[in-house]
């Protein structure tokens, strides 16, 4: 199922993105209904534009990004932005990873991760959790 480099991890986007669809789907099902207007793309790298407004130089550690407004902070009176999305980031995962086993304990929590910031939750609550 892998492609092992001696350089580094490289899956093809089909591996990863299956991946990524098992995360997702290890919600539990109460949370499902939930996920329904969030979108969640594989990119291989954040873009410049991407890393730009938020002051990120190179990008290469940033694994995962939310982007739209969490559950807890959402309003009846508030317009509705969509989509809302998770953003992951192939390359930069594989290159933290030293094995295959790594890649998919790494996906699946920074998939988590950005989950849980979709769910309100910040870097000290995904920290207690393990998936900060």
């Amino acid at each position: 199922m892998f492609n092992e480099d001696v350089m580094a991890i490289r899956l093809s986007e089909a591996e990863f993105g299956k991946l990524v669809d098992e995360a997702v789907q290890s919600l539990p099902e109460e949370f499902q209904p939930y996920m329904e207007n969030l979108s969640v793309e594989i990119h291989p790298v954040p873009t410049r534009q991407l890393l730009h407004p938020m002051k990120v130089r190179g990008g290469r550690n940033l694994l995962g990004l939310y982007h739209g407004v969490p559950l807890t902070e959402k309003s009846v009176c508030a317009p509705v932005e969509w989509p809302e999305r998770i953003l992951i980031f192939q390359r930069n995962i594989e290159g933290v990873c030293d094995s295959p086993q790594e890649v998919i304990e790494q996906v699946r929590k920074t998939v988590l991760h950005e989950v849980g910031h979709h769910f309100g939750m910040d870097e000290e609550d995904l920290d207690k959790f393990g998936y900060g």
